[in-house]
């Protein structure tokens, strides 16, 4: 059966100065969208313009997910590669990507092998640069609050120009403090804009995370650790703080 990983929010996401808004995804195999199964995203006749508009053939298949949608976890966007992949897709990931803009209008680069080795800029599905990925790190997280997909319409995100640069330098130095920290600071930017707050900037402190990690639109919320520091029962305090849906996984690093 064909699967396909989502992500886990995003790394880091905003405006490029007064350019498109751009991301790097958190990779996370451990949400992954499967082909087969009762699941379907997105009306009929858009499945079906998303098969013609790739010369694909054959009834589009239904799918099970590992995330909720909204969650902002890529459950739409690895849905539709799953769908692709199904019916038979080879062809190179920027025409897929084209084919998930139409349907989605905002689509995340999970056609690609690598997601977290590009910035992407979502509302166009263009790679924006080519970077190493992050280094390896370890991620306990899950679902806070209520779930909100992504209005592709939407630019009002921070000015993330500076965070780039930082992200550049800190993933071509292998820097693990230093991505954590760009993470930190990109959610922080998006909570600005967010009337909800949530639990994790005490959680960080409480369990001595490097950083925090969250879905810019969507409720996927998570801490950053070094490998091997998690301390025991972080992940009951993430549940006992109100989070849905906890797990841990490894990311970056080839991960």
């Amino acid at each position: 059966m064909i699967s396909v990983a989502g992500h886990f929010g995003e790394w880091l996401q905003g405006r490029l100065g007064n350019g498109p808004v751009v991301l790097v995804s958190m990779v996370c195999d451990g949400l992954r969208v499967h082909a087969g199964g009762t699941e379907r995203l997105f009306p009929e006749a858009a499945l079906e313009g998303f098969r013609d508009a790739l010369g694909l053939t054959g009834a589009v298949p239904g799918v099970t997910t590992d995330m909720p949608p909204g969650g902002g976890a890529g459950a739409s966007t690895a849905s539709l590669v799953a769908v692709a992949r199904t019916l038979g897709f080879d062809g190179p990931p920027e025409r897929l990507a084209s084919a998930c803009l139409w349907v989605e209008g905002a689509c995340d680069p999970l056609m690609f092998p690598r997601p977290d080795a590009l910035l992407w800029a979502s509302r166009r599905a263009e790679v924006v640069e080519v970077l190493p990925p992050p280094p390896p790190v370890v991620v306990a997280g899950g679902f806070w609050g209520a779930p909100c997909r992504t209005d592709p319409a939407d630019t009002r995100f921070a000015d993330v120009s500076d965070l780039v640069a930082d992200w550049r330098a800190a993933v071509r130095a292998g820097d693990m403090a230093g991505v954590a920290q760009v993470a930190t600071l990109s959610a922080r930017r998006c909570a600005a804009r967010d009337t909800s707050p949530d639990p994790m900037g005490a959680l960080m402190a409480e369990t001595g995370a490097l950083g925090v990690v969250r879905a810019h639109t969507g409720s996927a919320r998570g801490l950053i650790f070094a490998p091997g520091t998690i301390p025991d029962g972080t992940e009951d305090a993430l549940r006992e703080a109100g989070l849905t849906r906890v797990l841990r996984f490894c990311t970056g690093g080839g991960a």
